[in-house]
């Protein structure tokens, strides 16, 4: 039995070859997405307004993909890994361990300001950029 399923799976992998049809469906295919590199730096002047960036995406209101390559996403996850919240590959795509080192972050974020100000709900969107963005994580909301 286990010979018929080899036979057939590789005489249909060869019959797409040839007919010029790729072999594997697209998802498959950006299992080997390319890496990105990082290079975080930081904007503006002061404790309140200085922020980080890695010159993908300058805005605090887009939420990452999890299925394509996003400017977003690389740079959430560039800013993630900056921060020492390891995101796995910088592929754009805000995939399982991009969305469990949100998670870290925000949580961390809820710990560190003594208060629930983020949902951990791994999703970088506009209620987290602010505080992914900024320098000095906590501050006063009346400022």
């Amino acid at each position: 039995m286990r010979f018929r399923v080899r036979l057939v799976l590789g005489i249909s992998a060869t019959a797409l070859a040839l007919s010029g049809v790729p072999a594997l469906p697209a998802a498959a295919a950006e299992v080997g997405a390319q890496a990105y590199s990082c290079k975080v730096t930081t904007s503006g002047s002061g404790t309140d307004h200085s922020k980080y960036y890695a010159n993908y995406y300058g805005g605090e209101t887009v939420q990452p993909s999890s299925t394509a390559v996003s400017a977003a996403g690389k740079e959430a996850q560039c800013i993630l890994k900056y921060k020492g919240y390891s995101p796995g590959t910088v592929d754009g795509i805000f995939g399982g361990n991009s969305q469990t080192a949100a998670k870290k972050f925000q949580a961390g974020v809820n710990e560190l300001c003594g208060r629930k100000v983020l949902a951990v709900d791994g999703k970088v969107g506009p209620a987290t950029w602010p505080y992914l963005r900024q320098v000095y994580v906590c501050w006063d909301e009346n400022n």
